[in-house]
């Protein structure tokens, strides 16, 4: 992944991601498994869980702590690679 993180944003900064991913009640405990092990306690979850129009989907969003572009990139990465999750945006 070679994105330009670098040159848009000064580190480090709070960043924003979404994840959607199938609607299960620990969507959520996956998710954090994951920021655990990359940031520790430098995220927030934001409020509430959105859903799709069938049901089908859950999105929750966080606000995470970030260092580098390199951090963002391995975030999108290893959040994208849980098994129930669809979208890391």
């Amino acid at each position: 992944m070679d994105t330009k993180f670098d040159e848009l944003l000064e580190f480090p900064c709070d960043f924003g991601f979404r994840i959607m991913g199938l609607a299960q009640d620990d969507l959520h405990e996956h998710v954090e498994v994951v920021l655990d092990v990359h940031v520790a306690n430098a995220y927030k979850r934001l409020p509430g869980i959105r859903k799709s129009s069938t049901g089908k989907y859950h999105s929750i969003s966080y606000t995470v702590k970030v260092q580098s572009k390199e951090h963002i990139e391995s975030l999108y990465k290893e959040l994208s690679a849980i098994e129930i999750v669809k979208y890391v945006l």
